[in-house]
């Protein structure tokens, strides 16, 4: 089915065409149209046209006006103030817009794809190899995982990569004494959970660690390791691929967890690039956009400079020939633009980040890797804070585990749930579902719904709670809903556009029409945060349209029943679309 034409896009055409009418060297003058709490929509465009007709802008307005043509879309319009227009809708134009959404069998809602789709690679969920995963793991995971899911329903063709860190001198003192323990990943059962894989890991980390501090000769042994790892020698290559492989058992339990989908071919971590470092480097020094200093390969910017004034260089390789992240950041971006064909490049990285990746999207624009056509972007995130509003730890000053943090989501869910399962008739497998899915949505929408650059406050009381701007809200609102469409029975849903709204119904109606503009405004700004600001809202209105407009009465005539049935479901479908785009599920019953 064909996109469905948005009211507002509606009431922008009808208005342009008026404004050429009555000022014909407008051009496409663009009439700003906006919400308003004075009528339907306010346009203010007027006010700058006048000034640059040299008009008196009511004046201009009330010509404006009279070439309006009202009445399928338009009901009224009026000049208001200096010369603002104020437009209301007929009601008829919200109930057959909404029907024409309703009837969308592609399930999209009406929302069309993007007008220019592209290729997207976007970095994001970045866990280290043998280490936990902590809290600060949290927002890079949660963040891209919608960033992906709206990018790819609006049409993109969206590359996931993870890129994990996988190499690096620390694997030479592991990979020692792995060597020397032969048995330590070994597993005596079939498989092993995730929980198991990372204990395994943090027992052969810490007995490692401690013999690399206390053993000179093992110290030794262990950097040897490094240099053999380095020049791909087989059987360092192979026990480094068991710790990668252990770790991957327990980062995909995590992200299991999490209700997320990461891929084995979409993880491509530091090693992934390691054939192409000095290529990058030569390259770079060739077209002279780094240069060597003091024995580094360095690239200068005049902007940037440190404490003392002197500019601060990337080094993309040590004057020793190590390469740092540099090479691998820059490496990677030469892979994704010319093999992955990508027109943009996403980075999901904490703010901390923000000079690093300044310099190496910078470096790639002066070698020509990245221009116009090509785009590179940190989306960079804040970070996440306890309730005393510094960066969450644990009672000891440790950093949080994930792992815990999404066990004690679910935990304090699965307690909310319980509370309210006796009324709603819930057996105990739904409770246990329902209470991962709630713990699960509670995090995520904690996070997405804070503008990423933002910190924020790390409180599962709240999240939880059935009360204002928490995931748990909005899951009980489309929950509700099918409680409704469940005791209507048999009952028709259909659209009546001969019908007069009640006012509660129009708000509901006309902020439903606002769905796929939302959608495709925070896909191409990759700001989940205003989705989830859609929806806060959605839900909001719903409430106050149960308060006003009984949908199952006696009283009600059928027509009026038949429609506010259809107004409700089409609700429940654009909360459902909604929160799976931000990763989030919604129970059937709660």
């Amino acid at each position: 089915m064909a996109s469905v034409t948005s009211l507002s896009d509606s009431v922008q055409q009808h208005l342009a065409t008026a404004l050429s009418a009555a000022l014909p060297d407008a051009g496409s003058a663009d009439p700003l149209l906006r919400r308003s709490d004075r009528a339907d929509f306010q346009a203010n465009g007027i006010l700058a046209l006048a000034k640059k007709a040299k008009a008196n802008p009511r004046e201009l307005a009330t010509q404006v006006v009279s070439q309006v043509v009202a009445g399928d879309v338009i009901k009224e319009i009026e000049v208001s103030g200096p010369g603002f227009l104020n437009i209301t809708i007929a009601d008829k134009a919200i109930t057959e817009n909404l029907s024409a959404r309703y009837a969308d069998d592609t399930g999209r809602l009406g929302v069309p794809y993007a007008a220019h789709p592209g290729t997207t690679v976007i970095d994001y969920a970045q866990p280290n190899v043998a280490k936990e995963m902590h809290v600060g793991h949290l927002r890079s995971a949660v963040i891209g995982d919608a960033v992906v899911h709206l990018l790819e329903f609006t049409g993109e063709n969206v590359v996931r990569r993870h890129h994990i860190g996988d190499w690096g001198t620390q694997f030479g003192m592991l990979i020692q004494y792995l060597d020397e323990h032969p048995h330590e990943l070994d597993h005596k059962a079939a498989q092993v959970t995730g929980e198991e894989a990372m204990s395994n890991l943090d027992r052969l980390y810490k007995a490692a660690r401690k013999l690399f501090d206390s053993d000179e000769e093992f110290k030794t042994r262990a950097r040897r390791r490094v240099v053999d790892l380095q020049a791909g020698e087989p059987k360092t290559l192979a026990m480094w691929q068991k710790f990668v492989d252990e770790s991957k058992i327990y980062f995909f339990s995590v992200f299991e967890k999490l209700d997320m989908e990461v891929r084995d071919p979409d993880i491509v971590g530091e090693s992934g690039y390691n054939d192409m470092l000095a290529e990058t480097c030569r390259l770079l020094e060739e077209s002279g956009v780094a240069v060597r200093s003091e024995g580094a390969l360095c690239v200068f910017f005049e902007d940037i400079k440190g404490p003392d004034g002197n500019p601060v260089p990337l080094i993309v390789q040590k004057s020793d020939g190590g390469y740092g992240y540099a090479a691998t950041d820059l490496s990677a971006i030469r892979d994704r633009v010319f093999n992955l064909k990508a027109n943009t490049l996403l980075y999901v990285v904490d703010a901390r980040q923000a000079l690093h990746f300044r310099m190496v999207f910078e470096t790639a624009r002066r070698a020509g890797w990245l221009n116009e056509d090509v785009t590179a972007q940190q989306l960079a995130f804040g970070t996440v804070l306890g309730k005393d509003g510094k960066p969450f730890k644990t009672r000891e000053g440790e950093t949080v585990k994930l792992q815990d943090l999404l066990d004690e989501a679910v935990d304090r869910a699965t307690a909310v749930v319980r509370e309210k399962a006796e009324k709603v008739g819930l057996s105990e497998q739904e409770i246990v579902e329902n209470g991962r899915y709630v713990g699960i949505g509670a995090v995520k929408y904690a996070d997405l719904s804070t503008s990423a650059v933002r910190d924020y406050k790390f409180d599962l009381d709240q999240m939880v709670s059935l009360n204002g701007d928490t995931a748990v809200y909005l899951q009980y609102a489309y929950a509700r809903i099918q409680s409704i469409l469940r005791k209507a029975g048999e009952a028709r849903l259909a659209a009546h556009p001969e019908l007069e709204l009640a006012p509660a119904e129009r708000a509901l109606g006309l902020h439903l029409d606002q769905f796929a503009e939302t959608v495709l405004e925070v896909a191409s700004a990759h700001e989940p945060h205003k989705l989830a600001a859609y929806l806060y809202e959605l839900a909001t209105h719903l409430t106050k349209f149960y308060d006003q407009c009984q949908v199952l009465s006696d009283e009600n005539a059928p027509e009026v029943v038949e429609n506010r049935l259809f107004l409700v479901d089409l609700t429940a479908r654009t909360l459902h679309q909604g929160m799976a785009l931000l990763g989030i599920r919604t129970p059937e019953r709660l």
